[in-house]
């Protein structure tokens, strides 16, 4: 019996352990095409790897830079869907704080009234929501969009500072805005399945007093699954500035990791080697 409630307790610690802030995506696999998540060329230097929590449900997983402040990638299921855009309740990550913090996305004032936490706590290892404010040309560009899902509750969840990054404003309300929105419907069409990968390539010009980094490429991947066990794959990638073109150039997923393969000076695979390069 006292053995019984020791295992009890133990139990109950390592739970009370648990952080969504983890080492590896075991906890939210679902968001990766077979489980795997981009191999190891993509990872900077001081990674956080964010099963993206929210109401007690994981919405998406990010690999997050915490030095740049930035995301590296968004990870996700394209699930498009009929509910309203929520109002935007920027939030971030209080497990960045503290591994054992809060297991959900929360906003920063929040965490400072109710949990004792400090701005500077916060500003750490993260960008908060005064940071964005003012920049010039720039807007808060989301790596996995709430466009793209189809609950209320989902589309929330992607108001995180920690799934956004400095995007061009002409880029992100024009080009890109129509490849997520026109490009993403045309290319899925007869898809019942669409695992997408959403990132950014570190540039060299920060933001915010130099706490930001502005990233030089935006980039994403699609991997989709037909019914009849048929694949195929595409992306997408353009520098981070205003683009004059009228579309962004969709590419095969060879191409696009070609091109991250030469941005990061390290073999990129994106999906494993489950999807079509060609």
């Amino acid at each position: 019996m006292l053995g019984l409630l020791l295992l009890q307790v133990l139990a109950s610690c390592l739970w009370l352990g648990h952080s969504e802030v983890v080492n590896s995506f075991d906890s939210c696999p679902q968001f990766f095409y077979d489980e795997i998540p981009p191999n190891d060329a993509l990872n900077p230097k001081n990674p956080a790897r964010i099963c993206q929590r929210f109401n007690n449900s994981y919405h998406y997983a990010t690999l997050y830079d915490r030095d740049r402040r930035i995301p590296v990638y968004s990870a996700y299921k394209y699930e498009p869907g009929d509910a309203k855009k929520p109002p935007e309740w920027w939030m971030v990550e209080p497990q960045l704080i503290d591994k054992n913090s809060l297991p959900d996305m929360e906003r920063d004032w929040i965490l400072i009234e109710q949990h004792n936490f400090t701005l500077d706590q916060i500003k750490k290892s993260q960008a908060v929501l005064n940071e964005y404010k003012g920049l010039k040309d720039l807007d808060r560009g989301h790596l996995c969009p709430s466009g793209h899902h189809f609950s209320k509750e989902r589309k929330m969840a992607s108001f995180t500072l920690t799934n956004v990054v400095p995007q061009d404003s002409t880029l992100n309300n024009h080009q890109w805005n129509a490849y997520e929105l026109k490009t993403m419907i045309k290319m899925t069409k007869g898809c019942n399945t669409t695992y997408v990968i959403t990132g950014a390539v570190p540039g060299n010009t920060y933001v915010s007093d130099n706490r930001i980094n502005r990233p030089s490429h935006i980039w994403s991947a699609a991997c989709c699954l037909f019914s009849t066990q048929k694949k195929k794959a595409w992306g997408t990638i353009t520098e981070n500035k205003k683009n004059d073109k009228k579309e962004l150039e969709v590419l095969s997923l060879g191409e696009l990791e070609e091109r991250l393969t030469n941005l990061y000076n390290g073999t990129v695979t994106l999906f494993d080697k489950a999807c079509p390069r060609q």
